[in-house]
């Protein structure tokens, strides 16, 4: 009787187009076997307002969390976030493969798809509001010259949002990534920005590192169903189960 009830409950649910998934099949309840690991540090590139740090930050309360924020309007509330708070350093850099001032590509009403890449039309026809921008002048470091002296906890969580620039930035970042145990990248299938790496790519360049890939904790879909980013999750080679 419980089968069948679930069945025709499960059937309603598809019919106004919703699913029903477990939480234990769920990526965003498990993080896809991240929870299990102890993780002590934990690298926010494209930090944004705190919108991931937040969230992290209830899965490892006690991590060391290092956030980068580049744009002046979003790095102060982020700053405001992290402010009373213990084991939280913020800085007011984008990261790339050297130490330069570059122009990045503000977009003004919706700052999380802001990038140092120009966007294409594919990225304005599928997000209109990434179509009004204004060039601003950004410090560009690299996460080496960062944390490279810092004697980081170890079992080290990496997660890059920087809008088709996660190339650049793992190239600056080479031996912070081998310090690491897993990463969480958003990675563009369709062609968002200008000279972005396609997702084989980053899958390549992280195997390079150690890393193998483990799954996507989300997609986003266009009105197709195609997909067009994920947020992609690699972990260390050899990384036991736990």
């Amino acid at each position: 009787m419980r089968a069948r009830l679930n069945a025709l409950i499960k059937s309603a649910l598809n019919a106004a187009g919703l699913d029903v998934l477990r939480l234990n099949r769920s990526p965003h309840h498990t993080l896809l076997g991240l929870k299990a690991l102890p993780i002590n540090t934990i690298v926010d590139v494209g930090a944004n307002r705190g919108q991931f740090a937040a969230e992290i930050r209830q899965v490892f309360p006690a991590a060391e969390l290092y956030c980068f924020e580049p744009l002046a309007e979003p790095f102060a509330e982020l700053q405001r976030w992290a402010g009373p708070q213990r084991r939280v350093k913020v800085f007011n850099v984008a990261l790339g493969e050297k130490e330069e001032e570059r122009t990045m590509f503000l977009h003004t009403t919706h700052s999380p798809s802001s990038s140092l890449l120009q966007s294409t039309e594919i990225c304005s026809e599928l997000y209109p509001q990434t179509q009004a921008q204004k060039p601003v002048t950004i410090k560009l470091t690299t996460l080496d010259n960062v944390l490279g002296e810092v004697a980081l906890q170890p079992d080290i969580l990496i997660k890059l949002d920087t809008q088709g620039y996660e190339k650049q930035v793992i190239a600056g970042g080479v031996e912070t990534f081998r310090r690491a145990a897993a990463c969480i990248i958003e990675a563009n299938l369709f062609q968002l920005y200008e000279n972005q790496p396609t997702f084989a790519e980053l899958v390549s360049l992280l195997d390079q590192l150690g890393f193998r890939y483990a799954g996507n904790l989300d997609q986003t879909y266009d009105r197709q169903g195609r997909v067009v980013y994920i947020d992609a999750v690699f972990v260390r080679c050899g990384t036991p189960e736990r």
